[in-house]
């Protein structure tokens, strides 16, 4: 199996996670923030990935620490459950629509943090996530997970569904990027 459970626990957060990457969309997701919850869980379920996050964070400064470690954990615990990657198809890709808006997200799972990040909002924030921390957690994850990841709200006029797009692309993303393929190493290098 495929799995890992990460703890972190810092002056600003405690966060336990458990993630399957071979799961049946078991999800329990409780950080405080309601709209990343549903966003997190939006995640795991399009990635057919089992996850429980809980996080009991700062919330009283801001949403920033919770979003930024959130996503700092997801990454150690997606890149302690691929292992040495043998076998993984490697590169993954999905454009999502969520009615008028568009997101695409393409993912190398190259040990090679990179993250370009493309999305404009009309408002600051929806429910208490601020939307200046979605760009947070996912350069959170790209460093800790050292993948490549492009991903962008291409278009759309409301800022729920192109968040929403945005996770749910991820999700697919990362699922056919991790997806066994073969018994070998997706490299000519001969590691990843």
């Amino acid at each position: 199996m495929r799995t890992s459970t990460i703890t972190r626990d810092t002056k600003e957060t405690k966060i336990k996670l458990s993630l399957n990457l071979d799961g049946n969309k078991k999800i329990n997701i409780n950080t405080g923030v309601p709209f990343f919850d549903h966003m997190l869980t939006l995640f795991a379920f399009h990635a057919s990935f089992d996850l429980d996050v809980y996080c009991d964070g700062d919330l009283s400064t801001d949403d920033h620490h919770t979003v930024e470690d959130v996503g700092i954990v997801l990454g150690e615990a997606v890149k302690q459950a691929l292992g040495d990657k043998k076998g993984i198809n490697r590169y993954g890709m999905m454009y999502l629509p969520m009615d008028e808006a568009l997101s695409r997200a393409v993912i190398d799972i190259s040990n090679r943090p990179f993250l370009f990040y493309k999305a404009n909002y009309n408002r600051l924030s929806i429910g208490l996530l601020s939307l200046e921390n979605v760009k947070e957690f996912f350069r959170a994850f790209v460093s800790e997970s050292r993948v490549t990841l492009h991903i962008e709200a291409l278009y759309g006029d409301n800022d729920h569904h192109k968040v929403e797009s945005l996770f749910k692309a991820f999700g697919r993303a990362l699922k056919e990027a991790t997806r066994i393929v073969s018994d070998d190493i997706s490299s000519t290098k001969g590691v990843l």
